[in-house]
């Protein structure tokens, strides 16, 4: 295929989008619009039919969800827009948080009926977290129960969102005729079902006095943001709509408000005035501060600027392992110009990258560019030891921008080769498929020689057990779920720890005094695997050679609890005193010795088992909320709050156990005869009642 150089646009008209909400909101369904008013695609795929453009892998369209990011390029207006379809499935959490690092602005997709559902509050607060200014849409307004201004409320409600409505709906549910725009002050309907004939007509007598009051308070919100305008305001004088635009961008950018649009994507409404507001208020790689990174050599914060002629510095934000081509990087540009056939530094690893082939993707179709620019979203073909969250920059001007952290997992599972060739490609396509999600781990028990693979839910597992036999050809069998459980300590204890042995020769000697105590929460981002260690050595009664490898000690021997064997997490280590001896003393002596230390300070400190609880919202119509509030009470569950939902149904929200919501799917339908639905987040881990842990150690035992 001949290479071609990618049009440049200009860096103030490039958009870095992300399409962000619950799931079933309508994301991929509104992405699926956008492709197909840009022309990108001639006829729209729907997730319904199973043939969505961005939704490419067998898995998603059997399921009719979304997994993973889809990057896809597009214009509109003179402008490219680079989308990011995000999945909504809690368990694919880490897809949207590694999209919203390297995103300039966000379009997040709220249900007409459902409103502000428990994925959408983890996406906005992903987005909060991340400083990415968005719009919101709100989809769905021709099905029964619609109702525009709850979802605006939620959003102050549920969100602590700043909403500013800039349009409003002509009629809702089946009324759904079309949309009142409160900047030109104009109605939009559609002449055909393609949403292809726009008609602009004078805002009907029935709602120009609720469209004239809309309209006031969408003025105040946005001059609220800009003394001079709020001058103006106060006096009376008249502002001028490019002044009001020019606020209400600023606001945006600033993260001081988000417009709300209206529409139902499915049905071909709104979805080109949403591509309007895109170029108009959202952020272009101009717009936002300067990358901040810090230089690999001294330590110090260095900041790049979106500029082709500063130093090249590109962040890789995601893997996709290809069975036909290999591993696809992709990553964003941040500064500098990345040519295919050039050299640059992985500054996370320090090791030489070739830049091969580089592509722009258009979902699932590939085209081969020369270069790809400041600002620009594309992906890369070959790498050898690049993965999520490394930097690529120019050897001689290095840089490491801000990596990319994610959740641990919460469950996991045994799972087994059928054959004994199976097992050297279980191997391979295991380490393939970790390299492509940082939440999929892979664990080796060599006490029963089995194979465990951990993730964020039961679903996340599922699908990638099914990518691994339909994409590897791996036949396994897989074992039953299991909850990830840790341990922990309850009260602070001293141990003194001396490790002595004499075999011949010169012996091994090691004396450690170390204070454990219970982590405080607001220290727990302190901790790495579990274990925040203090060096309190005075007068070098340990060596300090000797430090690093008695820290070592302890870090390994958290990995194994003494309850049942769960990593232990929430310790501090103080180091505070020990010995050495000049010719018997070395690392693996403090090493040995410090992981005695810290697996005796755990047994006396009264350690407890700690179990993963879940955020739980179940959406069930109203005659069977009573049922479904006591089933999630005998799972040990508590019900934190309860909403009426527009379409008559009613949202239960509750925190319940992991361990207790295996199978929980099947009782749900039992329940309701099918009509509920529900979805569930990691919420924290929390200490098991005794009972619980009893059950828990015997059965490890």
């Amino acid at each position: 295929m001949a290479k071609k150089a990618a049009t440049k646009f200009e860096l103030n008209k490039v958009r870095n989008i992300g399409i962000i909400a619950h799931i079933d909101a309508g994301k991929t369904t509104t992405t699926e619009r956008v492709l197909y008013y840009t022309g990108m695609i001639h006829r729209m795929g729907e997730v319904h039919e199973g043939v969505a453009t961005t939704d490419y892998m067998e898995q998603e369209r059997e399921r009719g969800i979304t997994i993973t990011s889809a990057a896809v390029t597009a214009s509109w207006n003179g402008h490219q827009i680079n989308i990011i379809d995000t999945p909504g499935h809690v368990d694919f959490t880490a897809e949207v948080q590694r999209s919203l690092r390297v995103l300039d602005g966000g379009i997040v997709v709220f249900d007409g009926v459902a409103g502000v559902e428990p994925q959408s509050e983890t996406v906005w607060r992903q987005a909060d977290q991340y400083k990415v200014p968005r719009i919101c849409f709100v989809n769905k307004m021709d099905r029964t129960g619609a109702n525009f201004q709850r979802c605006v409320d939620m959003i102050v409600s549920r969100l602590n969102g700043n909403p500013v409505p800039i349009q409003m709906p002509y009629g809702e549910g089946s009324d759904f005729a079309g949309i009142i725009d409160l900047l030109t002050m104009e109605l939009v309907t559609y002449g055909d079902d393609l949403g292809t004939a726009i008609e602009r007509h004078p805002i009907p007598e029935s709602h120009r006095e609720q469209a004239e009051t809309r309209r006031a308070e969408m003025i105040e919100k946005i001059v609220e943001n800009d003394d001079y305008l709020t001058e103006k305001y106060l006096m009376e004088e008249e502002i001028t709509d490019e002044e009001l635009m020019g606020a209400l961008r600023e606001g945006v950018i600033n993260n001081k408000i988000q417009p709300v649009l209206c529409g139902s994507a499915l049905k071909n409404k709104g979805v080109q005035m949403l591509l309007d507001r895109v170029v108009d208020l959202l952020p272009s790689p101009l717009d936002v501060p300067p990358v901040k990174g810090i230089h690999p050599k001294t330590g110090e914060e260095v900041s790049r600027e979106p500029s082709d002629s500063e130093p090249t510095s590109a962040l890789v934000f995601k893997i996709i392992t290809d069975p036909y081509v290999g591993r696809l990087a992709f990553f964003r540009v941040y500064s500098g110009v990345v040519n295919a056939g050039t050299m640059l530094q992985n500054t996370s690893k320090d090791n030489r990258e070739r830049i091969g082939r580089i592509v722009r993707m258009f979902a699932d179709r590939r085209e081969d560019v020369e270069e790809v620019h400041a600002g620009d979203i594309a992906a890369i073909l070959g790498l050898k030891d690049t993965f999520t969250g490394d930097t690529l920059a120019d050897s001689s001007n290095p840089i490491i921008l801000e990596q990319i952290s994610f959740p641990e997992p919460v469950i996991e599972v045994a799972i087994e080769p059928n054959t004994k060739s199976d097992q050297d490609k279980m191997g391979e396509a295991l380490r393939r498929l970790a390299e492509e999600d940082p939440t999929f781990k892979v664990e080796v028990d060599d006490k029963l020689g089995q194979t465990k693979i951990k993730g964020m839910g039961e679903l996340h597992l599922e699908v990638l057990v099914d990518r691994m036999m339909r994409e590897f050809g791996v036949q396994a069998s897989v074992g039953r779920p299991r909850v990830a459980y840790r341990e922990t300590i309850t009260k602070p204890v001293r141990i003194d720890t001396t490790f002595k042995r004499q075999t011949g020769g010169s012996g091994q000697f090691a004396r450690v005094v170390a204070e454990f105590e219970p982590l405080p929460e607001e220290e727990a981002e302190l901790a790495k695997d579990g274990l925040y260690f203090v060096n309190a050595i005075k007068g070098g009664s340990v060596p300090s050679e000797f430090i690093r490898p008695t820290e070592n000690g302890m870090r390994e021997a958290t990995q194994g609890g003494v309850l049942a064997g769960y990593p232990v997490v929430g310790v501090k280590a103080t180091l505070v005193d020990g010995a050495s001896h000049d010719v018997d003393s070395s690392e693996i002596a403090f090493k040995i010795a410090g992981s005695m230390c810290l697996k005796e300070g755990v047994q006396k400190a009264k350690p407890v088992l700690l179990e993963p609880t879940m955020k739980v919202e179940v959406t069930v119509p109203e005659e069977y909320t009573g049922s479904v509030v006591g089933d999630l009470s005998s799972r040990r569950g508590t019900v934190m709050g309860m909403d009426a939902r527009g379409d008559g149904g009613t949202s239960i929200r509750a925190n319940v156990p992991l361990g207790e919501m295996f199978g929980y799917a099947t009782n749900l339908r039992n329940l309701t005869q099918g009509r509920g639905s529900f979805t569930m987040e990691f919420e924290k881990y929390a200490v098991a009642p005794q009972s619980v842990a009893d059950e828990v150690i015997k059965s490890g035992s």
